[in-house]
């Protein structure tokens, strides 16, 4: 494989693609400052306004004072930077298929997208609504002290309206077993059996539903349980910068060597609209 066939440009190109596939919560995030990130440590500064105050008014009097507008500023901070650096020797690179090379890049990318969806999923702790089952986390079945798994799913969504959580782009992410479970409720079935139609994310009770192996595990008296996250694309926020893609002859190799850096942060900008539920399987 010639060095000098190796374009970065293309090569970047192809590892954020492959990015975008693998990744689940970064479909689950607004990436609104991804174009102002540049460089390790890079900020943004986002103000949030207060509430505003509204008085009631009668015919011919006079209003009060205006208002002084109050706020909060918040940064999203990229403090996050993972790199990949292989190497494909020269003796391989004549023996093996010419797509050696892509192949690697592809196993880089999804080693990068799991590092990334580790660090937004690591996010349940800012979630505003906690759901627990008071502190002894749900236990997921259909027998008696158990709680039915689309049962939980609705409640999930009551606690969304009831803290005046917007309708509009909710989700929730659930582990493999709980989506076997869910797969037993009929409402979820026809949701299911659409999306293997349609390839549409599948939706009940108003909310899309999607599936991880990255989701957080914690332990309620040395038992595992699962951490799962709901919310609106606006709850967290995330950018992300992929720095350099950099192809090399390492000194003391006959190789083609390429190294990459991926430069990422997120944010819960809007703790109030994110739910973390904790559950495991009865």
């Amino acid at each position: 494989m010639a060095l000098d066939n190796f374009i970065p440009e293309i090569w970047s190109a192809r590892l954020l693609k492959h990015l975008d596939e693998d990744l689940v919560f970064k479909q689950l995030v607004n990436t609104d400052y991804e174009g102002e990130i540049r460089n390790v440590g890079d900020t943004v500064r986002v103000n949030r306004i207060g509430d505003i105050v509204v008085g009631s008014y009668t015919k011919d009097g006079e209003i009060g004072a205006p208002q002084q507008l109050s706020g909060e500023q918040l940064v999203l901070t990229i403090d996050q930077f993972k790199y990949f650096n292989f190497y494909v020797d020269d003796i391989d690179a004549a023996q093996q298929n010419p797509k050696t090379m892509d192949d690697a890049m592809n196993r880089a990318a999804f080693a990068l997208a799991k590092e990334v969806d580790e660090y937004i999923a690591g996010l349940y702790t800012k979630a505003g609504v906690k759901l627990d089952n008071s502190g002894a986390g749900y236990q997921i079945g259909t027998l008696t002290g158990q709680k039915n798994p689309y049962d939980l799913v609705v409640d999930i969504v009551e606690q969304m309206d009831t803290h005046n959580i917007p309708g509009a782009g909710r989700w929730i992410v659930i582990p493999p077993w709980f989506h076997a479970a869910l797969l037993k409720s009929e409402e979820y079935k026809l949701a299911f059996q659409d999306y293997k139609t349609t390839g549409e994310i599948p939706v009940i009770a108003g909310i899309k539903v999607l599936m991880s192996t990255n989701l957080p595990i914690v332990k309620i008296s040395n038992v595992n349980h699962s951490v799962m996250l709901a919310g609106t694309n606006m709850a967290i926020s995330f950018a992300q910068q992929l720095n350099k893609v950099e192809a090399y002859r390492p000194e003391k190799r006959f190789a083609d060597a390429v190294k990459g850096l991926l430069l990422f942060g997120a944010k819960v900008f809007y703790p109030e609209s994110l739910v973390s539920i904790v559950a495991k399987k009865a």
